[in-house]
């Protein structure tokens, strides 16, 4: 009888472990590629994230360049969130009220330095924001609206007097922020209000042309007094006027028939009084009567 020998332990388990197929190599491949493919993926879109999603916040208005055509401006981008191109760019501009501070001098006509503080009250035109970014760009307050408000100021201001400006006589400062204002909405800025916050001048010159207003001032003021006494005079002639006339009227139609008929009404209104006791005694031949009256 002839005994088959035991197979060894390493012969079994290479006899029981399978190869892997032909079929299985290509998959492992695949994903030995798409994983770090889907790692660079995810951070290239963690990393663009910001400039794909773009919030504008409240009171802002967005202005988008586009790197292919250049600026839009057909178009102003509103408070929200938009979706754009990882290759543009997003502008934001404030169109809430603002305000700037500025001041400088202006020379009169006599050639007087006069110092101007403004308070300048602005907002970009929304609807022109795409052609604002294109033209001037996002400080457009340094560029356009604090050099051409001082422009027409002082251009406008140059041809009157320092007491003119001092005193906005005629209304010159108010022409020339009308004016102002006008030429900002040119350059796509909408110039809310301009106030004028102090206007300032040589000490001399100051104390100057307030004496003399001080003076016009005590010089109407008497002029007033002096037009009221004139009117008080002529009401007191006329009413001595009327006086004069209302006793040449009397003395034209007075005669004795009526003094007499006067006295004799007079006689009896006293003679009838519960309180009186009087005798009158007439005068002449045509005198009043004796009429005793009283109790």
């Amino acid at each position: 009888m002839t005994v088959q020998p035991k197979p060894s332990y390493d012969t079994a388990c290479s006899a029981n472990s399978n190869p892997p197929s032909g079929s299985e190599f290509p998959t492992l491949k695949i994903l030995a590629v798409l994983a770090p493919l889907f790692v660079v993926l995810v951070f290239v879109a963690v990393l663009l994230w910001p400039r794909i999603f773009i919030s504008i916040p409240p009171g802002q208005a967005g202005v988008l360049f586009r790197f292919f055509t250049g600026t839009r401006t057909d178009y102003v981008y509103p408070a929200g969130l938009h979706i754009i191109p990882p290759w543009d760019t997003m502008n934001f501009y404030e169109i809430r009220n603002q305000i700037t501070m500025h001041r400088f001098h202006v020379l009169s006509k006599q050639g007087l330095e006069v110092k101007l503080e403004l308070a300048i009250r602005y907002r970009p035109v929304v609807e022109q924001l795409g052609l604002l970014h294109q033209r001037i760009g996002p400080d457009y307050a340094f560029r356009v609206l604090v050099p051409q408000t001082e422009s027409v100021l002082r251009r406008e201001l140059g041809a009157y007097t320092a007491e003119d400006i001092y005193t906005n006589a005629d209304g010159v400062l108010d022409k020339a922020i009308t004016l102002a204002r006008r030429e900002l909405g040119r350059n796509h800025v909408q110039g809310e209000d301009i106030l004028i916050r102090t206007v300032t001048l040589p000490d001399k010159v100051k104390t100057a042309i307030e004496d003399k207003l001080t003076q016009r001032e005590l010089l109407q003021s008497y002029a007033f007094r002096l037009n009221a006494a004139e009117q008080e005079a002529e009401r007191l002639r006329d009413e001595a006027r009327g006086i004069r006339d209302y006793q040449a009227r009397v003395d034209e139609t007075l005669n004795d028939r009526l003094l007499q008929h006067t006295g004799i009404r007079a006689t009896r209104e006293v003679a009838g009084s519960e309180n009186s006791s009087v005798i009158l005694l007439g005068s002449g031949k045509d005198g009043l009567p004796m009429i005793p009256g009283g109790r």
